[in-house]
């Protein structure tokens, strides 16, 4: 099997994505824009062949490097990059050199339009916030007299929270319209509620091998647009309503032999045809893993290894890899530089230091979402996450 993985070197834990390949027996073959030499000796080892170019965002050059290591090694069975940024170019590289294994280009609007996601989440009984397409100032003011202040707004096609802004009064519209980026929006109904999201690898029927769930914060946006500290974590077991949910969706979605992350609120508040506190109702879909260390973190909360059951999906489309009946609490909670915190580094090590599996400094271009430092621990339970979450992040007055 050739297998040409799109950017095994970012992020930078996906080279472990092509090492479980190789380990059983795949022809896995790179692509990206990091020069060999600057490669790290894990990238290097997990890939047969490496094919540099100048830039990913060429299309052409892109193209270019598939057809050369086609013409070396010959058809390619599998193309992915498990990362959102390239699922289009993906699904175009797959559709020219007629790659069946993963979304091709007719495929991709229901994967990335938020206005396409609500007519799916619809069609399969899944509720969700109610939805308008950001045309003028005063269609946005007839949807908010239907659904009330606030309302969030955000790109109809877009990766995570990127220019979403949470709009509460008539000034917030007057300034988000003034500076509104170039490209489509869209409005919705603010929801009161968690976000929690259903995480699984999928066959080739759709059928989940591995399913997690992961509790994150309020409001990605917000985060990144406040500065505040990222704290989320892997949750132990799962309802059985957001499996269900989960399950039904992915189904929708026509998502298969792929990691999926779909996102949920669960409602804190009632509302009205969407359902009581505590009921989960479709966000958005994302065919591709959870990002930062959420991969890691579902192996330590649940004493498997993902990247593996991923290659198993690969290779055998069936989980492989038995289930380890070891399941616990990840949690994660990140640092700002700009921030001084109660509790110093060496007061965290003397009170978690026994369930500390990582901390570390975030890359510079993850920084905005995820903060400077990140630790992340081993968690008895919810409670105990949460007290983790506390004491790192706790700040001076």
């Amino acid at each position: 099997m050739n297998f040409v993985f799109i950017s095994p070197q970012f992020p930078a834990f996906f080279w472990n994505f092509c090492d479980r390949l190789k380990k059983r027996g795949v022809t896995v073959l790179g692509i990206g824009d990091t020069p060999y030499e600057q490669l790290s000796a894990e990238v290097k080892q997990s890939l047969n062949e490496y094919y540099w170019v100048s830039t990913m965002n060429d299309y052409d050059k892109v193209y270019r490097a598939v057809a050369f290591l086609t013409f070396k090694h010959g058809r390619i069975d599998w193309l992915e990059s498990n990362n959102e940024y390239w699922l289009e170019q993906d699904a175009r590289l797959r559709t020219d050199f007629n790659i069946t294994t993963g979304f091709r280009t007719g495929d991709i609007e229901r994967c990335k339009s938020k206005a396409r996601m609500k007519e799916i989440y619809a069609q399969a009984g899944i509720p969700s916030a109610r939805q308008s397409m950001v045309t003028t100032p005063e269609a946005a003011r007839e949807f908010i007299g239907q659904v009330g202040w606030p309302v969030i707004v955000k790109p109809e096609v877009g990766v995570g929270a990127i220019a979403t802004w949470k709009l509460e009064n008539d000034e917030d519209l007057t300034r988000f319209f003034d500076g509104k980026p170039d490209v489509p929006y869209v409005m919705e109904e603010f929801i009161d509620g968690d976000i929690v999201s259903y995480d699984a690898i999928v066959n080739s029927a759709g059928d989940p091998l591995f399913e997690s769930m992961t509790e994150w914060p309020p409001s990605v946006a917000d985060i990144v647009n406040q500065e505040l500290d990222l704290t989320y974590y892997v949750a132990a077991g799962m309802p059985d309503a957001l499996r269900r949910l989960g399950r039904a969706a992915v189904k929708a979605f026509g998502a298969v032999r792929r990691f999926v992350h779909l996102e949920f609120f669960r409602l804190k508040t009632a509302k009205p045809g969407l359902g009581d506190v505590g009921d989960f109702i479709g966000l958005e879909v994302n065919m591709r893993p959870a990002g930062g260390y959420t991969p890691d973190m579902m192996d330590y909360a649940h004493g498997t290894d993902v990247f593996a059951l991923w290659a198993d999906m690969v290779t055998e489309d069936r989980r492989v890899l038995p289930e380890s009946g070891n399941d616990h609490c990840c949690v994660s909670a990140g640092r700002r530089d700009k921030y001084e915190y109660v509790h110093t580094e060496q007061e965290i090590f003397d009170r978690y230091g026994k369930d500390i599996v990582i901390s570390e400094r975030v890359p510079e271009l993850n920084v905005p979402q995820m903060g400077n430092m990140m630790y992340i621990a081993h968690a008895a339970d919810d409670a105990a996450a949460r007290e983790f979450i506390r004491f790192v992040t706790e700040k001076k007055e």
